[in-house]
């Protein structure tokens, strides 16, 4: 008799993943995927620093230097999240939403008096500065009062799935465009990656999976030597200067201006200024960078084949987001921190959701950013190579937040209505808000701290997609047990109190007595 094929069945935990939170791999291989972890964490590490400290009137001495904060940061940051924030395996690294009111401290007219590069430079770094203190202020309020907490008890699996899946899905422009602008590089990493990861596991017959876990440092090394003997000939000899600056691996200046040994410290600049609108304008991003790692968060709960995060442990973990904000601002790192996608894309990838190899990274990061000159080499990658990893691993970020369909009636044409509006307007409303601000940093038109605020928050998919998904979810999709069953609010009432599942202390539980510090939670 003929078995009638079944639909494939709801899983709380994602199977498959061979080493989840708590359960390490070996020592020797934890150290390999964890210096992996460091390797993706560069990409933002060298951007926004490149972007940025030219503009404050900083050389390449000041760009190293911004680096080495932002990698220390990160580091610290990485360890309070592992240890004392959710205990997920997720890195943490600098934020691209700061960019903009960031940029327009640098554009304020009290800093057009200086003519001296460097004054100019410190002046506005002290400036960014006491912006990043307040804002590291309310972003950590936000978490540890709990009021980060009473915002996330609302989801359900129906706002999840945009929420999510515009987490990694919204970071397209640090994708192929970045890629696009060295396509001799950028396109054979792309190749090589996913040749490697997908393709090459199925000719290659190992005891223990090697290809996919390890394809970030084979494609990397691949695309990085083909770059290098690119640049050894005369093949960029003619080309303009920003074609030179994105395919060369000689014009990073940074291993030439780092020092051997560099020491972070408070203050290096002198002590921060403070700006009312400034401040309130760079409240926005630690606002929008609160709803990006909470779906990093989740993503990263399901490929650490853990149950979906207690909102209590989100507003923990965005609390010390919030620290690391605070650091920043402390050491000069122009901008904040968040939980980082491109990592857990990682960790579907290998299938290692080990907190273990999360924190081995961050000890690569410290390191290197102690030890200056080691770190600059690594950090002198190409970015079009780094696209192409971003490529790879933001769509495992998007498919974590399409498996929330899962527990959704998709039969259901209130369903359809509003994952489908969610998306859409996940897509239509940031790209309006970058078409009228001319798609750059800053409008022809005049400006202030109350349109970076608009711009910042409508220019972010997930925020947008979050916002329009939770609204609707909450009109239309609470009305009844019916419309409970088909958004999953049903299924997912259980994981909305932490001590409402006897899983939550295997995977969240703070160590030791640390628990009792955060009652509240």
């Amino acid at each position: 008799m003929n078995k009638v094929p079944q639909p494939h069945s709801v899983k709380e935990q994602l199977p498959g993943i061979q080493y989840c939170i708590n359960s390490p791999p070996p020592w020797p291989e934890a150290i390999v995927l964890g210096f992996q972890h460091y390797l993706l964490t560069l990409g933002i590490t060298v951007l926004i620093p490149s972007i940025i400290v030219p503009q404050m009137g900083g050389g390449n001495a000041e760009k190293a230097t911004v680096m080495q904060n932002l990698l220390f940061v990160s580091g610290l940051s990485t360890l309070f999240q592992s240890l004392l924030g959710t205990r997920l395996p997720t890195a943490v690294v600098g934020s691209y939403a700061y960019l903009i009111p960031v940029t327009s401290i640098i554009q304020a007219s009290r800093y057009n008096s200086y003519s001296d590069p460097y004054e100019r430079f410190v002046r506005t770094m002290r400036g960014i500065q006491g912006a990043l203190i307040v804002a590291a202020c309310f972003q950590s309020a936000m978490g540890f009062l709990g009021l980060w907490r009473n915002a996330v008890r609302f989801l359900s699996p129906l706002s999840v799935v945009p929420y999510v899946t515009f987490t990694g899905l919204g970071l397209y422009y640090l994708g192929f465009p970045m890629l696009a602008k060295c396509v001799e590089v950028g396109l054979p990493g792309i190749i090589f990656m996913v040749f490697i990861s997908q393709y090459l596991p199925r000719y290659i017959e190992s005891k223990q999976p090697i290809c996919d876990r390890f394809a970030v440092l084979f494609s990397v090394a691949i695309t990085w030597l083909f770059a290098q003997l690119l640049t050894s000939t005369t093949v960029y000899k003619h080309k303009p200067e920003n074609t030179q600056i994105s395919c060369r691996t000689d014009r990073a200046g940074l291993i030439s201006t780092a020092p051997w040994i560099y020491i972070p410290y408070p203050f290096r600049w002198g002590s921060p200024t403070f700006n009312a609108g400034e401040a309130f304008a760079m409240m926005a991003p630690a606002f929008v960078s609160l709803f990006e790692s909470t779906g990093t968060f989740f993503a990263a709960a399901r490929y650490g084949s853990a149950t979906p995060v207690p909102p209590s442990v989100i507003s923990r973990g965005t609390g010390w987001l919030g620290i690391g904000v605070l650091l920043n601002g402390l050491l000069g790192s122009v901008t904040g921190t968040t939980a980082s996608v491109e990592n857990v894309g990682l960790l579907a990838l290998t299938r290692v959701g080990s907190r273990r190899v999360i924190q081995i990274s961050a000890g690569f990061m410290i390191f290197f950013s102690v030890f200056a000159k080691f770190g600059a080499f690594f950090a002198s990658i190409p970015l079009p190579i780094v696209a192409a990893l971003y490529c790879v691993l933001f769509c495992f970020v998007s498919s974590a937040g399409l498996s929330f369909l899962q527990f959704c009636n998709l039969n259901s044409f209130q369903t359809k209505f509003i994952l489908g509006f969610s998306f859409f307007m996940g897509l239509s409303v940031p790209q309006y808000f970058r078409e009228y601000y001319q798609g750059g940093w800053r409008s022809a038109q005049p400006t202030g701290w109350f349109s970076d605020i608009v711009l910042v928050i409508f220019m972010s998919h997930t925020t947008v997609a979050a916002l329009v998904a939770l609204f609707f979810d909450l009109t239309l999709s609470r009305e009844n047990d019916e419309s409970k069953r088909d958004s999953g609010l049903k299924w997912w009432e259980k994981f909305s109190l932490y001590k409402s599942d006897v899983r939550n202390d295997e995977f969240y539980a703070l160590p030791c007595s640390l628990n009792k510090l955060f009652p509240a939670l």
